[in-house]
């Protein structure tokens, strides 16, 4: 059994990082039947809409600006943004890696221990009808009653995972899929420590939903160092790297809090500051501008100008002072 003052993250990781490296040294499998099963599920996914009895929150927007969020909960207009043509490849291939992951699991559970005997650590969940924990057949809502407000967390994970320890034990773990794709030192040894501060922030709330304790933030590098590379060079530069760590009720209170203050907000119709260090990807920033109250508006005026001549970071200085632009061009004219 495990001795639950030992934590096994770090046995987690490895172990996930060791099947995948063994499976993808092997010669290619194919599984036309593996392929067919996909199609099928994804053919006739369940629908599963958020409940509407309390406002409702997305894990993946757990970091977000609370304004952004006030404003996405009383249904104001979102930005119609035309993006770079690259920004829409870059996000496409990120869906395309987190499927990738996801098949090779798969793969791995049907063709693995008959190709090298060894059983796989990890296999998806399943739901009753066969179906594998993620994604559209894992969506879900719930209810989080939280600082005397009442919300929902609503989402759907990359996977709910079944580890299989060294003794045989059986622990469900979670599974998020992030990509990095600048470059090969985005996921090198030296550059990555940890999991990114938003995707543990993420993971901390699938874990509520799911009921895990463990769960595994998972990145595939698309940018590679070269076609050959001698070990040295592959364990300084890997182009997989899984963060493992056991989520409390202390990881999550804070987000909670968070969303908690939000609900009690639009309960009372009185929006959140609005957070310009969270403005590059708000996706409500005509409605956020148009909200904000004279007073508002001048003490963000007032707080970049202080940022301006501080000793604060160029790109984040230049952050501010673009977003500042941006609310007071789209301000004009409506006084």
């Amino acid at each position: 059994m495990i001795d639950n003052n030992n934590d096994i993250s770090k046995q987690i990781e490895g172990d996930m990082i060791a099947m995948l490296d063994e499976w993808h040294s092997l010669q290619e499998t194919w599984d036309n039947a593996l392929d067919v099963q996909i199609a099928k599920w994804y053919s006739n996914p369940p629908q599963v809409w958020p409940e509407r009895d309390a406002p409702y929150f997305s894990p993946s927007a757990a970091t977000k600006c609370p304004r952004e969020l006030y404003m996405k909960a009383v249904k104001a207009p979102k930005d119609v943004v035309v993006k770079q043509p690259h920004q829409s490849r870059w996000q496409g291939i990120g869906t395309v890696i987190g499927d990738y992951i996801q098949r090779e699991i798969l793969a791995i559970e049907r063709n693995l221990e008959k190709l090298t005997g060894n059983k796989p650590r990890f296999t998806f969940e399943r739901n009753a009808d066969g179906t594998p924990m993620f994604e559209e057949f894992a969506k879900k809502s719930k209810l989080v009653e939280h600082n005397g407000e009442r919300f929902y967390l609503y989402g759907a994970p990359d996977g709910i995972l079944r580890y299989t320890t060294d003794d045989g034990e059986i622990i469900r773990v979670g599974l998020e899929i992030k990509s990095k794709q600048q470059s090969p030192s985005k996921t090198s040894v030296k550059s990555m420590k940890q999991a990114d501060y938003a995707h543990e922030v993420q993971t901390a709330l699938y874990a509520y939903m799911y009921d895990v304790d463990y769960y595994v933030v998972f990145y595939q590098n698309g940018s590679k160092r070269d076609w050959n590379m001698t070990p040295e060079e592959y364990a300084n530069f890997p182009d997989i790297r899984a963060f493992c760590r056991r989520i409390t009720d202390a990881d999550r209170a804070p987000i909670f809090d968070k969303f908690a203050a939000i609900t009690k907000a639009l309960r009372e119709k009185n929006p959140p500051t609005l957070n310009l260090d969270e403005w590059r990807f708000n996706d409500y920033k005509t409605a956020c501008a148009l909200s904000l109250t004279d007073a508002e508006y001048d003490e963000l005026i007032a707080m970049n100008e202080r940022l301006q001549h501080s000793n604060l970071i160029d790109w984040k200085k230049r952050q501010h002072a673009e977003a500042i632009e941006f609310i007071t061009e789209t301000r004009k004219g409506t006084k």
